[in-house]
């Protein structure tokens, strides 16, 4: 049985809080059942219950309360599943966080005479508790953080609601009522990720990508369906005194999921880099200029099941579905027994000594040269065969500030010889600095080039099997000036090749 000691652990947490238009539709009641198995991963800080364009004169917190009560049957089989340090949250901490938004409709809210609601003010005072950020996760309408912030700018200064903004990140499910587009006009400094397009036109955003495909269309059949299917969800996930609460879907199954899937720490994401991509998807900047930060769409190049490789946007949280699925599916597991030798649990990752935790390695090295990346030092904590795939994730270098580069070159990975399994130690050969560090448009050599994001998926053989990331962010240096063009162009069209009339 494996050593508990030895499970995957995480340092931090990130300060997270729930708002859900909980039983509109099923699937946030969906989101919530697995938002709680990962729950040791999150520092939950609020569970609030709100309307939307779907149901916009109720809320129902009540029905959080069902689930949180199933998870009081299961918590302590789950607490033998993880690390000592990274203990799930007791069901009678949950039940005091779970409160009411404003019962009516978006701006509604936010009239004279309407009275804060309890989720506003929990909302406030979980901001105002620490110096840390605060992850709040719209499922729903967005109006228990307008009538927050309203309430705050009515009682403080500006600097102290420019200090209360700066702690807060919002990741929501595109704009599901009339204060999401008031919230990003009256206070862009907020850090928020959302997809942008006409009302309710849901097939263009990004987070439909977590099972939209069984609804409708989507990115030319390229998804694997078999993984968010009723009749898979009903062999693996709806099982136990826990699984059993897990409804079955009537449009798609957990719409809201990325935005928390954007926070598990396995490696793969960083929650201050949207860019980046992960399980949540990926986002980019839509103003560069710094006056918003506002998060939103970008495409991922995937090849799907069917051969065939699809840009799009939804792509950035397909691409991932075998993980997040089988990791769905492995946690389940866990409320079933205390017994972790009845279960799986994620392998444990490290890249040339580096901690065995989710952050990032950052490395540098000289255009042109060679480095060794060795993951030989992973474990698993239940003994299980390890298998370690690197890939290089270039669209988060495309999606870099500047526009000093036309294309991101290839990186290769070629495996040494050891005694471990194949791919653990990887030799990488550095692009030349004319592919990596050169202006396109000035011909300039860059002693900072391209940074290039190596990603380690090191995947175990238990069964559902786990998966753990490591991300190598590889910045290109070229210090003694390489490949400078003395060549320097107008236009980006010029830069490319092509005639600008």
């Amino acid at each position: 049985m494996a050593d508990q000691t030895r499970l995957r652990c995480c340092t931090s947490k990130p300060r997270v809080f729930v708002v859900s238009d909980i039983s509109n539709e099923p699937d946030d009641a969906e989101s919530l059942v697995r938002f709680l198995l990962y729950g040791n991963e999150f520092d939950i800080q609020g569970l609030v219950a709100c309307t939307s364009c779907w149901m916009k004169n109720n809320t129902h917190p009540e029905d959080m309360h069902k689930i949180v009560d199933a998870y009081a049957n299961v918590v302590d089989n789950l607490n033998a599943h993880v690390h000592p340090n990274n203990q799930y949250p007791t069901a009678s901490y949950l039940r005091s966080i779970i409160k009411p938004g404003p019962a009516v409709y978006g701006k509604e809210a936010l009239k004279p005479g309407v009275s804060l609601s309890e989720g506003a003010q929990l909302l406030v005072d979980r901001v105002d508790a620490s110096d840390d950020t605060l992850w709040v996760l719209c499922w729903g309408g967005t109006n228990v953080l307008a009538q927050a912030l309203q309430h705050v700018q009515s009682l403080r200064s500006e600097i102290g609601t420019a200090e209360f903004c700066s702690k807060l990140r919002v990741y929501a499910i595109s704009d599901q009522d009339d204060t999401s587009h008031w919230i990003r006009v009256k206070f862009p400094d907020i850090s928020y990720i959302c997809s942008i397009h006409a009302w309710k036109e849901y097939p263009m955003a990004t987070w439909i990508g977590i099972s939209g495909d069984i609804f409708a269309p989507l990115d030319d059949g390229a998804p694997d369906k078999t993984k968010v299917t009723k009749e898979w969800l009903k062999e693996h996930i709806q099982l136990g005194p826990y699984g059993s609460i897990y409804p079955d879907y009537s449009f798609i199954m957990e719409g809201d999921t990325p935005t928390f899937l954007f926070l598990i720490q396995n490696g793969l994401g960083s929650r201050e880099n949207p860019h980046w991509g992960s399980w949540g998807g990926r986002y980019g900047l839509v103003d560069l200029g710094g006056s918003a930060k506002h998060y939103t769409d970008v495409k991922d190049e995937v090849v799907g099941v069917n051969g065939k490789k699809v840009l799009s946007n939804q792509a950035t949280v397909w691409r991932w579905r075998d993980a997040y699925q089988d990791d769905f599916a492995a946690r389940m597991q866990w409320t079933l027994s205390e017994d972790r030798s009845k279960a799986n649990h994620a392998p444990v990752v490290v890249v040339n000594g580096s901690t065995p935790g989710p952050e990032h390695l950052y490395v540098e090295a000289e255009a042109g040269s060679e480095i060794t990346l060795d993951a030989s030092g992973s474990h698993d904590p239940d003994g299980d065969e390890l298998s370690f795939r690197w890939f290089h994730y270039k669209e988060p270098t495309k999606t870099q500030s500047e526009v000093q580069w036309h294309f991101v070159p290839d990186v290769k990975f070629k495996p040494t010889n050891t005694d471990g399994p194949s791919g653990a130690v990887v030799q990488v050969q550095v692009p030349p600095a004319q592919m990596c560090a050169v202006n396109v448009l000035t011909g300039e050599a860059l002693e900072k080039g391209q940074a290039l994001h190596l990603i380690l998926e090191v995947k175990d053989s238990g069964i559902p099997s786990m998966r753990t990331y490591k991300r190598v962010v590889l910045q290109v240096t070229n210090m003694t000036g390489q490949g400078a063009t003395g060549k320097a162009y107008e236009t980006m069209t010029e830069a490319l090749g092509h005639k600008t009339g």
